[in-house]
């Protein structure tokens, strides 16, 4: 084994349950490794923020000049995640207006009481039974309801969309080059078929809105700030999907960690006002993003080593997040770690949108968990995790609880 073939090796799904000490290696081979497919894996804390703030390193795919570029044709436009300034802050500027601050500064914190009521409706339908999987029963549905709501999607529809969703997810996955064709044509009727669908909805709240965000979307006053279809379509998409994934994986991971940790599980049960730091510590130890694709769009130098112009550069921001030259005993779970600036929601101009929904969701739940988390058990360690390297978490996790 080499390092030119890190990338493969923790991509590989036997590696899924514990990538930590490739994470290691490839941060002892240097800030910067060329791998075996001629791009290159980055896993040391100060190059990736550097390359984050970097103007010259693009999340547009169609900028590469190897490998597989954006499908040709693709409908709707890429979403403002996987595009560059100008375009991208115009889009997500657009966004926001009905999303967050400045425009609509209340909205998120005006969810918490939704969400709390969400919450214990999930936690209520786990009384009294001695097996779940906290994924499909709790830490899945949750963030779902709540993105669905937000949108404006009908109850009845929610099931639709974890088939697109799963398709999405697998197309944006992290791994070597190979043949992308077909998951790529998936993705792209996937996106499609989730964007009319998103239009549709929209389109009957025209000029009757109902609250919602695809309300607020397309009932805009002001022509300058109003999405096209297409841009609306790819946001909502986006919205949706970023919406919800991280969030599960956000949720999943702080129970296993928990669970695994018995010490830190007492001290929050007995000490709940340390929710908000115990997550911060879960968005660095366990992130639920573990990388990320960016495209430099000239030559740049950094740590020694020239990054090629349209060559595909790997962003391992998990390792960033147990890089010990910025954390002191990185791979200690430890929430009341101070300076905890943790590359979890990225950083730079792609700042996660939604980190602000994505912190409230979880402290809710892991506070509506900690009650029954005291007699819980892991019924599988490690659990079965899910494929996608990029986006890591269980697929299942499966506790065992005493009787009540």
């Amino acid at each position: 084994m080499t390092a030119e073939t890190l990338l493969e090796r923790i991509t590989d799904y036997a590696n899924r349950p514990d990538p930590w000490p490739l994470y290691a290696e490839l941060r002892d081979a240097g800030p910067v490794v060329r791998q075996a497919d001629g791009s290159h894996l980055v896993g040391t804390y100060h190059e990736i923020l550097a390359l984050l703030h970097d103007p010259r390193i693009s999340a547009d795919r169609r900028s590469r000049t190897t490998g597989s570029p954006e499908p040709a044709g693709e409908l709707p436009k890429p979403p403002f995640l996987r595009l560059d300034d100008p375009e991208h802050h115009r889009l997500r500027t657009l966004a926001m207006r009905p999303f967050g601050p400045p425009h609509s500064p209340a909205r998120i914190d005006a969810l918490r009481g939704e969400i709390t009521r969400i919450t214990e409706e999930l936690t209520e339908s786990l009384r009294g039974r001695e097996r779940v999987d906290i994924v499909d029963d709790f830490a899945y549905p949750l963030p779902v309801t709540v993105i669905c709501r937000l949108l404006g999607v009908p109850r009845k529809d929610e099931p639709m969309f974890r088939e697109w969703t799963d398709v999405l997810v697998a197309s944006a996955d992290i791994g070597p080059e190979e043949d992308t064709n077909q998951p790529d044509k998936a993705a792209m009727q996937a996106r499609q078929e989730m964007g009319h669908y998103l239009l549709d909805l929209a389109d009957q709240r025209r000029g009757r809105p109902t609250g919602d965000l695809l309300s607020a979307f397309v009932n805009e006053p002001d022509p300058v700030q109003r999405l096209t279809p297409d841009e609306l379509a790819s946001t909502a998409v986006l919205l949706l999907i970023a919406g919800h994934e991280t969030t599960v994986n956000l949720i999943t991971n702080g129970v296993l960690t928990l669970l695994r940790r018995p010490d830190q599980l007492d001290l929050l049960r007995r000490e709940p006002g340390m929710l908000p730091r115990t997550v911060e510590e879960l968005l660095r130890y366990e992130p639920p993003v573990h990388m990320r694709e960016r495209i430099p769009l000239a030559d740049v130098d950094i740590a020694g080593t020239t990054l090629p112009k349209g060559t595909p550069v790997v962003l391992a921001m998990a390792s960033g997040n147990r890089d010990p030259r910025r954390f002191p005993d990185p791979d200690r779970f430890d929430p009341a770690r101070p300076d905890n600036e943790h590359l979890g929601f990225g950083s730079g101009v792609h700042l996660c949108y939604g980190a602000p929904l994505a912190r409230i969701e979880a402290q809710t739940a892991l506070a509506a968990l900690l009650p029954r988390l005291g007699t819980a058990t892991l019924a599988q360690d490690p659990p079965p995790y899910r494929t996608n390297a990029m986006l890591r978490g269980p697929r299942h996790l499966p506790l065992e609880f005493a009787p009540d």
